[in-house]
């Protein structure tokens, strides 16, 4: 999904927990094998592997981003202009989760950082963590909600409870 054309001044933007800035000089990432245009033999591919209208088609992360995506709007669409600007971000694990583990804590399951400096606030929420919680689709489609949701309420200073009615009653 995409941000909604017809409400000014929304947009989300999904980006990596650094920002999604790439680094002079780093390396570009490698490209996946949906994303190559010849194989390995250089007699290019002969179709798509999967049809678009196939739910194999888009991979767990992609499906995960739409998730958040949905939150995103969704919170936008009760609060307006109180999250212009907020960049909503999807990470696969923790920083220091090694560190974490050795400690016996537990991971987070998101982050939020404070915008300053003429940098956007960021809600960043950890895929593996959260998809390791959730037991189910439907579980986890209501966990990515009510992480968005509880990282939103704590950059923004209020509860969870103000920021979306129906947080957490969906599991009582």
């Amino acid at each position: 999904m995409q941000s909604q054309p017809h409400v000014p001044g929304f947009t989300i933007r999904l980006a990596d927990a650094e920002g999604g800035q790439e680094q002079e000089g780093a390396p570009k990432a490698t490209r996946g094998f949906r994303r190559r245009r010849r194989n390995r033999h250089g007699r290019g591919l002969r179709g798509e592997l999967m049809l678009p209208n196939l739910p194999g088609f888009r991979s767990r992360s992609e499906r995960f981003d739409d998730m958040v995506l949905d939150s995103a709007e969704r919170l936008q669409d009760m609060w307006g202009k109180q999250l212009d600007g907020v960049l909503f971000a999807v990470d696969e694990i923790p920083p220091n989760l090694e560190q974490l583990v050795a400690e016996g804590t537990a991971a987070p399951m998101g982050s939020c950082t404070p915008g300053g400096r003429g940098e956007a606030p960021m809600v960043t929420v950890y895929r593996r963590v959260v998809e390791q919680t959730a037991t189910g689709r439907e579980e986890l489609q209501d966990l990515v909600h009510d992480v968005v949701v509880e990282y939103t309420a704590e950059m923004l200073g209020v509860p969870p409870e103000t920021l979306d009615p129906v947080y957490r009653r969906r599991y009582q």
